[in-house]
């Protein structure tokens, strides 16, 4: 499969940097939604860039510096449980998304997202279902997003044991259900999404 069809169909056109954009963490009930942007040297290609949920963290972590490395520019962003508890999930993700392209050293020519959403930005968008699979630059994104917030979760379960961060990584597993249930929420905890174990 040739990852870098939609970005060859956009240089062809004129395009130069093109951004690839995704987000890791919609679903769990802790902790940030964090979202990656970056844009990537076309022609220096990273062997192995895919879905950062098929890669295992080793492979993950190794992949993540070399982009970071090669990246023409990224940015990672991140918002915080009480901005999604405020704003909803969807809007917390269109945000997280729009300061990581606003945070860019270099300006966009055009942004690839990954999913099905319009971002408030000002370069030319296009949205991509299942576009950290099909795409390298929203691959690439995927993967610094989900290395950054999996360290993040690695360094929030330090300080919140109960809920066994560092396996879990937020999600609703049932020890961190458990943990929930005997110690309640703690501070990185999303209230929206955790209303029916609050005391």
């Amino acid at each position: 499969m040739d990852k870098l069809k939609y970005e060859r169909e956009l240089t062809d056109v004129g395009f130069k940097y093109i951004c690839g954009v995704d987000e890791v963490g919609r679903g769990p009930l802790a902790g940030p939604v964090v979202c990656a942007a970056v844009i990537m040297p076309l022609d220096d290609i990273i062997e192995g860039v895919d879905d950062s949920k098929k890669l295992t963290p080793k492979k993950r972590a190794c992949l993540a510096e070399k982009i970071s490395e090669k990246a023409i520019a990224y940015a990672i962003c991140r918002v915080e449980p009480q901005v999604i508890d405020s704003i909803n999930i969807l809007e917390a993700t269109k945000l997280c998304m729009k300061n990581a392209v606003e945070s860019l050293e270099v300006k966009p020519d055009f942004v690839i997202t990954d999913g099905n959403m319009t971002l408030d930005i000002q370069a030319q968008q296009k949205s991509i279902v299942k576009g950290d699979y099909y795409s390298y630059s929203i691959g690439a994104a995927s993967i610094l997003a989900k290395v950054y917030r999996d360290n993040l979760m690695d360094e929030y379960d330090a300080v919140y044991p109960e809920y066994a961060f560092a396996e879990n990584k937020g999600y609703g597993t049932k020890k961190h259900i458990d943990g929930i249930l005997s110690a309640g929420l703690c501070p990185i905890h999303r209230k929206s999404f955790t209303k029916k174990w609050q005391r």
